[in-house]
């Protein structure tokens, strides 16, 4: 059985997904490496670190290079090797964001621990919280920043990692305004991940979705109550699982 169609467009989140298990990401690499020379695939890596962060891991695990970077959970989109944040999407994030007034507001949670200054975005708010109480903190925060006129989108993931972006900044958002730009087709897309932080690499379009085979709780039951053919919830973990995806997509 042949291909369907070549693989333009291949977004793949980092920690425990791509990364992982270093004998299948070497394996993968190689195919990447040559479908971007004989298809002129793009790859893009979509991740929660800061591009310093990202830096240090494609150094320590020779990643191949990225058409893109997308980081900070979807609010920084850096193009090749570009030293500042694409100016079209920092505008399109910068127009009803009001970051001062949302640290206020979360704040007034003791179960909000923030996290490192390093992980404080320019468009991305982050914190600590436990899962004992994530059902009691996020609605009534969620609540607070609609009375306050506040457009905000709150993510969970890795049961500790809480993360509030601008309304539409997340990683699915920037997938689809980059796939706009570079015009590439969703079923000549696919979109790969592990945690709550990648559910929006999977519900915007009908871009090929590989749920690794050692993805969170929180993918999983989103899975589970978001069903579509254009899915797949692979048994192999990290990169491996990525492979087997692309697979059963028949894109190798």
């Amino acid at each position: 059985m042949g291909l369907l169609t070549h693989l333009s467009l291949l977004v793949t989140d980092l920690d425990h997904t791509l990364v992982g298990d270093d004998r299948s990401l070497e394996q993968l690499k190689q195919i990447l490496d040559r479908y971007r020379q004989t298809y002129g695939t793009k790859i893009v890596y979509a991740t929660g670190r800061s591009k310093t962060s990202y830096q240090e891991l494609a150094h320590a695990k020779s990643l191949l290079a990225p058409d893109a970077l997308i980081a900070a959970v979807g609010t920084e989109i850096y193009l090749n090797t570009a030293t500042d944040a694409d100016p079209e999407w920092v505008e399109q994030l910068g127009r009803n964001w009001h970051r001062d007034r949302i640290v206020a507001i979360a704040s007034r949670f003791a179960d909000l621990e923030p996290q490192p200054p390093a992980e404080q975005r320019p468009f991305k708010v982050s914190y600590y919280l436990s899962t004992s109480v994530v059902a009691a903190v996020i609605p009534q925060l969620q609540e607070l920043l609609l009375h306050q006129g506040l457009a905000a989108d709150i993510i969970y993931s890795g049961s500790r990692d809480l993360d509030i972006l601008p309304s539409g900044g997340d990683k699915g958002q920037a997938v689809q305004f980059l796939r706009q730009r570079w015009q590439i087709d969703p079923i000549q897309t696919v979109v790969c991940g592990d945690s709550g932080n990648d559910i929006s690499l999977f519900k915007y379009g009908q871009e090929r979705g590989i749920i690794v085979g050692n993805a969170q709780s929180e993918l999983r039951l989103w899975h589970e109550l978001h069903p579509a053919n254009y899915h797949y919830l692979a048994v192999a973990e990290c990169a491996d699982g990525i492979l087997e995806g692309l697979k059963y997509f028949r894109f190798v």
